[in-house]
């Protein structure tokens, strides 16, 4: 079955400016809930796993569904699954927003790792992940990145997000990541209500193409530069990852563990290095680890 469209949906509201009312109608952002399920073959049968729910925006479901397991270290490559599919049970009312991903038979899975009833949202990831234990256990290796930008490339990513933003300008409502190569040419964008959604889904683009490692690329992501969000990046092996907002403090530990480059505030002619400073050509030597 194809994945279904429906990324913006219009609606009739009140504008009111300049001190005129009017009715029209106005494009928003859709959003909806998805859950994720992961079918096991046991003997002589498929057993399901319900493992995640989260509010994003329909489109690439099966990006997200594929990205998600990966970068929460439930799968290993793409040679472990299956298919991915809708759940079309006919007792199932909501069957564009259920995704069935069919393991391989032999492919391990522990439904202990995910007993904690995993819930996401749009906005805030996966709740209570507030340590670097999970990902030293399931991160592949650091990741590869020869390279050394100089800061006029950063400053150009912005614009250039800005420019293939599709869904954004027309609703001003969605999160992106975007990934490039080292000349500054874009390779794959993806938008969602939230912005590890966002990740997810162009990871999930990535390991289905069989584009992993993605080694030598940068990601710009649209927002603040979460431990969520570099934690997802290391996963796809991507050794830049710039944002338009802060990191946090856990985000910029994790970065420099594991020998990421971590830019924050890219906005407006300026950013900050958080760490990896070595793949920004031109930086002074760094007083402290960065």
């Amino acid at each position: 079955m194809t994945e279904r469209p429906g990324t913006t949906t219009r609606l009739p509201v009140l504008e009111v400016r300049d001190g005129r009312e009017r009715y029209r109608d106005d494009e928003l952002a859709t959003e909806e809930p998805l859950e994720v399920r992961v079918l096991v073959w046991q003997g002589t049968q498929w057993v399901r796993h319900r493992v995640a729910v989260t509010l994003r925006t329909p489109g690439h479901d099966f990006e997200l569904a594929a990205g998600f397991l990966y970068t929460e270290g439930v799968i290993s490559d793409r040679r472990a699954i299956a298919r991915i599919a809708y759940c079309t049970d006919p007792e199932e009312l909501q069957q564009y927003n259920v995704v069935n991903v069919y393991l391989e038979p032999g492919v391990p899975f522990d439904p202990e790792r995910l007993s904690r009833h995993v819930y996401t949202t749009s906005s805030c990831g996966i709740c209570g992940k507030t340590s670097l234990e999970l990902v030293r256990a399931v991160c592949p290796r650091p990741p590869v990145g020869d390279f050394r930008l100089t800061p006029e490339f950063f400053m150009a990513l912005p614009g250039a997000l800005r420019s293939a933003q599709r869904i954004f300008a027309r609703t001003g409502g969605l999160h992106a990541s975007a990934l490039f190569d080292a000349t500054g040419r874009l390779l794959l964008l993806r938008e969602d209500v939230g912005r590890h959604n966002a990740m997810d889904k162009l990871v999930g683009a990535l390991l289905l193409e069989g584009r992993l490692p993605a080694s030598d690329t940068v990601v710009l992501v649209s927002g603040r530069a979460s431990f969520e969000l570099v934690q997802k990046a290391l996963m796809a092996g991507i050794p830049v990852l710039a944002a338009v907002g802060a990191p946090s403090s856990l985000a910029v530990e994790l970065a420099r563990e594991f020998g990421m480059t971590l830019i924050g505030f890219l906005r407006e002619g300026r950013f900050n290095v958080y760490a990896g400073a070595e793949r920004v050509r031109g930086a002074p030597r760094a007083v402290g680890a960065l």
